[in-house]
């Protein structure tokens, strides 16, 4: 690895087989027809040959997964498929959420308006789990901690628009606005990968990694009714 700590991007973690970048909100991962900058584009002249791990929608922002080598981008691959990887999220959404929840849904990927959505004739089939656990409310928001099941397309996003509390800024699932003004990020929404823990594939020993909250104000008035310090 050379020339890390130029790197544009801030860098978690690092090892000889993998690599914890804590993405901005409104980057792709993985260059797209867009043409705008993105997180391999950024770390390529950096650090060569990475692989994108796990899926990271572009709005969101926190800890993202790269693998340096094809054998460790493929155990981590069975790994997430084995649901042997915690990933623990934060969220800010509308509506007022107190105490713990688990939604199960049945979720169904609709390629042409590129989103979830929920099949209810096939509820025999769930292939969706999403824990919640409400950390502060507001006058208009709450904030919550998130542990996703299943891995489905856009799971949090759907499953919490679903539930009728959908993420603030995520017009696509219901929001009553993009995110917009000094306070927030073009093409974000206030959704944060907090955490993820794994036992490492090569030295088997616990690793967790954690990503720290997003810029604005909301996020810290919200941190501080939860009594967050960070």
């Amino acid at each position: 690895m050379s020339n890390t700590e130029e790197a544009p991007l801030g860098i978690l973690h690092k090892d000889d087989f993998l690599i914890a970048v804590d993405k901005p909100p409104g980057m792709p991962v993985q260059p797209d027809p867009t043409g705008d900058a993105s997180v391999l584009g950024h770390m390529a002249a950096f650090i060569g040959g990475l692989g994108p791990v796990h899926r990271l929608d572009r709005p969101v922002s926190g800890v993202l997964l790269l693998a340096r080598d094809a054998a460790t981008l493929a155990a981590l691959h069975v790994m997430f498929r084995e649901r042997r990887i915690t990933k623990v999220y934060w969220a800010i959404v509308e509506g007022e959420v107190k105490g713990t929840h688990e939604l199960v849904h049945a979720l169904r990927r609709d390629g042409r308006a590129h989103k979830s959505r929920v099949v209810m004739d096939e509820l025999d089939a769930m292939n969706a789990r999403l824990h919640v656990r409400g950390l502060a409310t507001g006058e208009r928001y709450s904030l919550l901690e998130l542990r996703p099941r299943g891995g489905a397309f856009h799971q949090i996003r759907a499953q919490l628009a679903e539930w009728g509390h959908p993420i603030k800024g995520d017009v696509k699932y219901g929001a009553r606005r993009g995110e917009r003004g000094r306070d927030a990020v073009a093409r974000s929404i206030a959704l944060h990968a907090r955490s993820i823990q794994f036992a490492h594939p090569v030295s088997k020993q616990t690793l967790e990694v954690t990503a720290p909250p997003p810029h604005g104000n909301l996020w810290r008035v919200m941190l501080e009714l939860a009594g967050i310090k960070v």
